[in-house]
């Protein structure tokens, strides 16, 4: 039975995705999301201990080896990404239920448990699958799963957000296609492994060249790097609660995997960072990312909007970390991966908290919220100065990494506009904590107590980012084995 956990990774949350709707019950519903959730941590667990004893696993799907059936492969680079998404979904399974309950009726919350079953096996198919083309299908089933949910939230904006998305993801899906399709022009083949065999030695080969181009573009919209982010912060700010936690934290993260998947592993970083100027092109965007991220969330008067383009912003550390293309730039960009994924969930997840309790999240409804609900206030800043990079919390951790990546490549630039994305960082938390805290409370009913199970994720997100940054061993060694797995051990 465990040699089919690659595949159940996988199946289990897939073929929960009908029964959510066939059954019709929303209590039926979340119990198979969060069986599924859990399902996918225990084998995410499992495999990560497996590859940590025995190296690279291969699991070909029927039987058909590869580079002729399709095949799952578990390494290095991708059980932080396997831990992640499935830790983020059993995190969110337990906090989405009164989220649910209380923002959508039952028949669209049946449908939104389905479509995060699905978001959920795309997510974990596109970090596990050793097949191009294959990548492209996980995509698309988290991408349209994604669509869908977002268009669910409860104001009218959702449709519109969600529209967007669609539109602009379908555009940066069509050109990682067309590079996929290139790219098989060239070699003959699909399967990353053999592809990468075959792209070695034509580096002056102009289809192949185009064929990173397609790619690259296309992922870069789905991680929403600077300028091909503008989907994101409607997406992120007008979601149902439950989905904006869980997108936040894995959506683009993962996309940010693949674009290293091919990039290191598939095209080489000899073409893409060492003939193709990417990795110089990279670090421009990184740095422009985070400073007007960090910008405009100084100017948002909604806290899901001041969280959303701060994810612009954190993107910009994590693709300045990649753009390096050195060992200490991978690991660190993996490492600032992860910890902002805690932090930016606890973020939402309190976001949502809040809504549930207020009924709004606009800055002017958060006055004197500090005094009135003091625990979840501290939640909020706790989870808040990671964004900063304060220590102890795990963006501290992250930030300080990505610093010393930096100065040994010698990139100051770059490392000044980190160190003022962080300043910006305070600005905008700090607007946060003096609308919560100094202004008065407008003339409102006391909330109703949160509920337990909210309140319970919410804690624990917060106190895992704590506690990452305390003791950051754990993450700092899948960190180091994702970037060994992608680099090699000559990667620098």
């Amino acid at each position: 039975m465990t040699d089919q956990l690659p595949a159940l990774q996988v199946a289990v949350p897939l073929l929960c995705a009908p029964l959510c709707v066939l059954l019709r019950s929303r209590t039926v519903a979340w119990l198979l999301f969060l069986t599924a959730a859990l399902s996918s941590l225990a084998c995410a667990a499992w495999l990560t201990e497996r590859v940590d004893e025995a190296g690279t696993l291969r699991y070909a799907m029927g039987d058909w080896q590869a580079p002729y059936g399709i095949e799952f492969v578990v390494n290095g680079f991708n059980t932080p990404v396997l831990l992640l998404v499935s830790l983020s979904a059993a995190v969110v399974a337990v906090y989405g239920r009164r989220s649910v309950a209380d923002e959508l009726d039952a028949r669209r919350g049946t449908l939104l448990y389905a479509c995060l079953c699905l978001c959920l096996a795309g997510l974990l198919g596109l970090a596990i699958t050793g097949d191009a083309f294959n990548a492209f299908v996980f995509l698309e089933i988290s991408s349209l799963s994604t669509y869908t949910m977002i268009a669910m939230g409860r104001r009218r904006q959702a449709l519109l957000a969600a529209f967007r998305y669609l539109v602009i993801g379908t555009i940066g899906a069509t050109f990682l296609l067309l590079g996929i399709g290139l790219a098989y022009a060239v070699t003959g083949t699909l399967n990353m492994a053999d592809l990468a065999g075959r792209v070695s030695g034509q580096h002056d080969n102009r289809a192949l060249q185009a064929a990173v181009v397609f790619v690259f573009v296309g992922l870069a919209v789905k991680m929403a790097v600077f300028p091909l982010h503008a989907w994101l912060p409607a997406a992120y700010g007008e979601a149902p609660s439950v989905v904006s936690t869980f997108v936040a934290a894995t959506s683009t993260k993962v996309a940010i995997y693949v674009f290293c998947r091919f990039a290191f592993t598939v095209f080489g970083a000899s073409l893409v960072f060492g003939t193709m100027p990417v990795g110089r092109i990279g670090l421009l965007l990184a740095a422009l990312g985070i400073l007007v991220g960090s910008a405009a969330a100084c100017f948002q008067n909604d806290l899901r909007y001041v969280l959303a383009w701060s994810s612009v912003a954190q993107i910009g550390y994590i693709v300045a970390g990649i753009s390096l293309a050195t060992t200490a730039g991978l690991s660190a960009a993996y490492l600032h991966l992860i910890m902002h994924a805690v932090t930016k969930g606890a973020l939402f997840a309190i976001a949502g908290l809040l809504m549930l309790r207020l009924g709004s999240v606009r800055l002017s409804e958060l006055a004197g919220i500090g005094r009135r609900m003091p625990w979840t206030f501290a939640a909020f800043v706790l989870a808040a100065l990671g964004l900063v990079g304060v220590p102890p919390t795990a963006g501290f951790t992250g930030k300080w990494a990505l610093v010393t990546a930096l100065v040994d490549d010698g990139q100051w630039p770059v490392l000044a506009a980190v160190l003022s994305g962080s300043l910006l960082a305070l600005v905008y938390v700090g607007r946060v904590v003096e609308v919560a805290w100094f202004r008065e409370p407008p003339e409102r009913t006391e909330p109703p107590r949160p509920p337990a199970s909210m309140v319970t994720a919410v804690w624990t997100l917060v106190l895992l980012s704590l506690y990452l940054g305390i003791d950051p061993s754990l993450p700092a060694h899948l960190a180091d084995t994702a970037a060994e797995a992608l680099l090699g051990d000559g990667g620098g």
